[in-house]
């Protein structure tokens, strides 16, 4: 004799309990009679949103039922999209992700389902349920990895964009990974494709790779804008105007050369995104990048030109880092990377900027156009530059404070560049003498746990 399910077990029990006849039961289930009567009977598959009824009338939290719904009616040769994809949305709402796992693992076996699954994890993405839309891309990636297919492309591109977080090197690993498949994506695509990549390289600190996609977005950019008939299909698909691409590619090499020291290229560039007469379009979306472009334009030439040596800025530089709440803290570390870079004193800039260094350990994570790790990087670096600037001065506890706290922030981002290790040595170093055994203690837990990740 086959077993009694357990959902329709545990109906018969309530119906029990509660001496209430089929008809009854049905009302409170919101269900007809008839319907109720098959499903007891296992005649008739119950429905998820039957299924959300029943688990609230009978007095068990939202998603106690899944795990048995799955094993009592998705356990089938192919089981039927239409309770399948309300329960994946479901589980997704809830965080129940090994519940997904078990559901799609049921499917894998169909090539037919690869549609169905892509198509629900882009609207689980749209929805911001990254988590549960990595799963369902993941395992599309997986049924299709033999294939060169534009949606396996999509698939590692949504999971490259889902696995950005802070630590460093899973975010490189990522990144390469990534890589190889952007050719596959549509003109559109590639062109976000290739700025996020960008970006993550230069949250990485990896010029040489920002250089490189950078170069390619450039020439992209560049055939897709002056080709009439391009520009008209992809201005519709693109995520931003179709310019923002190019003069995005010269943001970037602008600070490739910047960082290399090559400060006239860099002003070339920079030239390059401040003059945008060769834009056509002037609606309102693209107004709105024209004028941020030249807004940054404006801020990278005083970097560039301060970087060069040039303190005839300074003021002015400062006097527009304070009005700049949204980027404040990367514009107070380029004023003190500079300051140590050039010998000059800033002692009466940094008290203008008390509060703000006071608020670093509370800085939030997603500051405008910025990714949690490029804020948390530029945190760390800015640390260690007022370490540096602190020390070279004789302010010792302050500067092993600073020195310490850009530790601290390094070890987190699980950054595992050797460069970087050593500049922290190198500095602990030349001011040892004047470290206190506390701070010695303190100091070498945590440069072990960074030498342990290199």
């Amino acid at each position: 004799m086959k077993p009694r399910a357990t959902i329709v077990a545990a109906i018969e029990e309530y119906m029990v309990r509660h001496q209430l006849n089929l008809t009854q039961l049905a009302k409170q289930f919101e269900l007809n009679p008839g319907t109720l009567s098959s499903i007891l009977n296992g005649n008739r598959p119950l429905a998820v949103d039957q299924l959300e009824r029943i688990t609230m009338v009978l007095g068990f939290p939202r998603g106690h039922f899944y795990k048995t719904y799955i094993s009592e009616y998705l356990h089938e040769k192919d089981p039927d999209w239409r309770r399948v994809k309300p329960l994946i949305h479901n589980c997704a709402e809830l965080g129940q992700f090994d519940r997904i796992r078990e559901i799609v693992g049921l499917l894998l076996d169909n090539p037919l389902y690869a549609q169905l699954l892509f198509d629900l994890a882009e609207e689980l993405y749209e929805k911001g349920e990254y988590e549960a839309a990595g799963i369902l891309y993941e395992n599309v990636a997986m049924t299709e990895r033999k294939q060169h297919s534009e949606r396996l492309a999509l698939c590692q591109y949504r999971l490259f964009l889902i696995g950005q977080g802070t630590n460093q090197d899973q975010n490189y690993q990522s990144a390469i990974q990534f890589e190889p498949y952007i050719e596959r994506l549509d003109e559109a695509s590639q062109l976000d494709a290739l700025r996020d990549l960008a970006n993550t390289y230069r949250a990485l600190n990896r010029w040489d790779r920002v250089e490189s996609i950078a170069q390619r977005l450039e020439h992209k950019a560049k055939v897709y804008y002056f080709s009439e008939q391009k520009r008209k299909i992809l201005q519709r698909k693109t995520t931003r105007p179709l310019f923002y691409y190019l003069a995005y590619s010269y943001l970037l090499l602008g600070s490739v050369h910047n960082l290399r020291g090559e400060y006239d290229q860099a002003l070339l560039y920079i030239q390059r995104y401040h003059d945008l007469s060769w834009v056509r379009e002037n609606d309102p979306e693209t107004l709105h990048w024209r004028n941020l472009f030249r807004e940054w334009a404006y801020a990278n030439a005083l970097i560039t030109r301060l970087s060069s040596g040039d303190i005839t800025v300074l003021d002015e530089y400062v006097t527009y880092s304070e009005n700049r709440q949204s980027d404040k803290i990367l514009m107070i570390f380029n004023l003190v990377k500079n300051a140590n870079r050039h010998d000059f004193s800033i002692e009466h800039i940094l008290e203008r900027f008390k509060e703000d260094l006071a608020a670093l350990d509370h800085q939030p994570l997603t500051t405008g156009m910025y990714s949690p790790q490029f804020i948390l990087d530029r945190i760390s670096q800015l640390y260690i530059e007022l370490a540096d600037y602190d020390l070279r001065r004789g302010k010792y506890p302050e500067g092993f404070r600073y020195l310490l706290k850009s530790l601290e922030q390094f070890n987190q981002l699980n950054n595992s560049h050797r460069a970087v290790m050593v500049k922290y040595v190198e500095l602990f170093e030349r001011y040892r003498n004047f470290a206190t055994p506390q701070v010695i203690d303190t100091y070498e837990e945590l440069i072990s746990k960074l030498k342990k990740s290199v």
